[in-house]
């Protein structure tokens, strides 16, 4: 068993945990990695969470509970920066990490990195100290830049990366069977991979019954609600959801009703694609039955969920997809794009259905089937609550990385206080 209060460090350069999720940016890797420390903390680990700082108002530390805390780092300028564009900035990271490991006098002996460039991050680190590196890919670009006509400059070193990445990193934790096999196919066929789902708060969705949701909300309770809950990214394929609504046999009745749940920031490229999403919504004349909530916080989210009689991935890709299982744990059935680890979260005919990614028609079909027989809606949510209960509580993912992370550091066994030679 390990140490009680083994120190890891989970490193999410681009992916702040302490930050409001539905920002730019900031969506299930933000949610994956501060709640995979929450657990692993309550398990008995030191978790020390990574991440840059990108506004002069943050705090530096931010405790989130007696061993488990957020630490912001400089890399770069403080102010918001796009994922492709930070690269160039790593260095300066990776020389602030050993310059706090100095000040604490203590060097980790296993990081847990999240997305490409914190693998690049970490492997640099394993260049200068000894040490553990597990990774989570959370995207990958060799599926991105498939579904993505404007590929970005960064493409080849990110798809160099991530390859370096999976051949050499001590484990590499797949979130899916469907990640799996896109890594072994697509990125390379070495490597030693784990698969351990992502999860959610049990606790959190699931306890609020939908009548009283709709009346805290303002709902109507005869309404057919659809709810849309991600960031405003072309990729999440909001697009083809309204679409869809605008081809539902509901449409033109008064209890149809569209949510779209997200924040924006006006003149970001996630303002610019709510602006050109309400554009839509105004041309098919949708205005009436669609309303743009914002961005719903942890308060007000578990509400939404519970109040919709249908919640929709329409992503162009997603390698997991969190929003899925919160809707699932809040017994609400998911019409999901037949994409990535959306096939795995999702079981067609039980827990949802699957309709083929940008497909307004076959997404309109698969709405109204849910929309138009309640009772099944009401069976297939009961089945989803009792799947997210087995197979996806923070806890049981926890759990999980325990048993890998006790496993890596019992077989490799690097001396912590073995001193890292200093980046130049």
């Amino acid at each position: 068993m390990f140490q009680k209060k083994h120190r890891i460090a989970f490193i999410s350069v681009d992916g702040d945990p302490a930050v409001e999720i539905g920002q730019e940016e900031a969506g299930g890797q933000n949610v994956y990695v501060r709640q995979v420390g929450y657990a692993l903390a309550q398990q008995g680990w030191q978790v020390d969470m990574f991440t840059r700082r990108s506004s002069p108002e943050q705090a530096a530390i931010v405790q989130h509970s007696s061993n488990c805390r957020t630490i912001r780092l400089k890399a770069g300028p403080a102010e918001f920066i796009g994922r492709d564009n930070l690269f160039d900035y790593l260095p300066e990271f990776i020389e602030e990490f050993q310059q706090f490991q100095q000040r604490e006098g203590f060097w980790y002996s296993l990081i847990h990195s999240n997305y490409w460039l914190s693998s690049w991050v970490g492997m640099e680190l394993k260049k200068l100290q000894p040490l553990i590196q597990v990774h989570t890919y959370h995207s990958l670009g060799a599926v991105k830049y498939r579904s993505i006509s404007d590929v970005p400059l960064i493409a080849t070193q990110r798809l160099a990366v991530e390859q370096a990445c999976l051949e050499t990193v001590d484990r590499v934790v797949a979130t899916s069977p469907q990640e799996q096999k896109d890594m072994q196919i697509l990125v390379s066929a070495k490597g030693q991979i784990e698969m351990i789902p992502c999860g959610t708060d049990i606790d959190k969705f699931g306890g609020i019954q939908r009548s009283a949701a709709r009346e805290k909300l303002g709902i109507a309770q005869d309404a057919k609600m659809v709810l849309y809950v991600g960031r405003f990214d072309r990729r999440k394929g909001i697009e083809t959801l309204v679409r869809a609504i605008a081809k539902s046999s509901l449409r033109g009745e008064a209890n149809l009703q569209l949510v779209i749940g997200g924040g924006s920031r006006p003149g970001q490229s996630d303002g610019i694609e709510r602006d050109r999403i309400a554009s839509i919504v105004a041309e098919l004349g949708l205005e009436d039955c669609t309303t743009f909530s914002g961005r719903l916080d942890d308060n007000i989210l578990p509400f939404y969920y519970a109040a919709a009689d249908v919640c929709v991935v329409p992503s162009h890709y997603e390698p997991f997809g969190l929003v899925t299982i919160e809707a699932m744990a809040s017994k609400t059935p998911v019409v999901a794009s037949n994409v990535g680890g959306l096939q795995f979260t999702v079981v067609p005919e039980i827990t949802g259905l699957l309709a083929p990614p940008k497909d307004e028609v076959a997404f309109a079909a698969a709405i109204d089937r849910i929309l138009l027989n309640p009772a099944w809606r009401d069976q297939l949510g009961e089945a989803a609550r009792q799947r997210t209960e087995i197979a996806f509580s923070w806890y049981s993912v926890a759990s999980r990385l325990t048993q890998l992370y006790t496993h890596l550091l019992a077989q490799t066994a690097p001396t912590p206080k073995s001193r890292p030679r200093i980046a130049a």
